[in-house]
C-alpha cells in the first residue's frame, strides 16, 4: 500500500472515530424518556438521575405552595400509581387539580424533581359537550342565501 494511501485511510479512520464519539455523546446527553407514571412508578430505580418526561394528572387536594415563594410540591398520579413531585417557578393557569399535565426532570427516591419550565398543563378541550348542555337543533327557518 502506497503512504499516500495509508494518509487517506488513517484520516478517514480518524475522523470516523471523531463524529462516531461526537454522535454518541450528543445522544447520551439528549435522551429523554416520555413515560406515565404507572410505568415509571412499578419499578422506580431504573428510572433514578434520567430525564423524563412523566405524564399524569394531578392529585386532588394535592398541590402545596410555600409561602411568599414559587416553590411547589404536589402528587401526580396515573391508574392507582402516584409521585411526589417538586417545581420552583411559575405554573401554567391550567395547572390544578385533575388537570393532565406532563412534568421535565428527573427522578429520584424523595420524588420527581421538575426542572425550570417543566410544568405542561393540558388545556382542557373548550368543545366537549358539557352533560348538561341543550341539544341544538338547525334553524330551517333561515332561507338560504344563494349567489347571484
Amino acid at each position: 500500500m502506497s503512504p499516500k494511501f495509508a494518509k487517506i485511510g488513517l484520516s478517514v479512520l480518524v475522523l470516523g472515530a471523531a463524529f462516531g464519539g461526537l454522535f454518541y455523546t450528543t445522544l447520551a446527553e439528549g435522551t429523554e424518556y416520555y413515560k406515565h407514571v404507572d410505568e415509571v412508578m412499578v419499578s422506580p430505580q431504573p428510572w433514578y438521575g434520567k430525564r423524563l418526561q412523566l405524564h399524569g394528572y394531578v392529585t386532588k387536594d394535592s398541590i402545596r405552595r410555600k409561602r411568599e415563594s414559587l416553590d411547589y410540591r404536589f402528587t401526580i398520579e396515573n391508574k392507582g400509581q402516584t409521585v411526589q413531585a417538586s417545581y420552583s417557578g411559575v405554573v401554567p393557569d391550567t395547572f390544578k387539580d385533575g388537570a393532565e399535565v406532563v412534568l421535565k426532570g428527573r427522578l429520584g427516591p424523595q420524588g420527581f424533581d421538575v426542572e425550570p419550565d417543566g410544568v405542561m398543563a393540558k388545556c382542557p378541550s373548550k368543545y366537549d359537550a358539557s352533560p348538561n348542555a341543550p341539544v341544538r337543533k338547525p334553524d330551517h327557518a333561515k332561507p338560504a342565501v344563494t349567489a347571484s
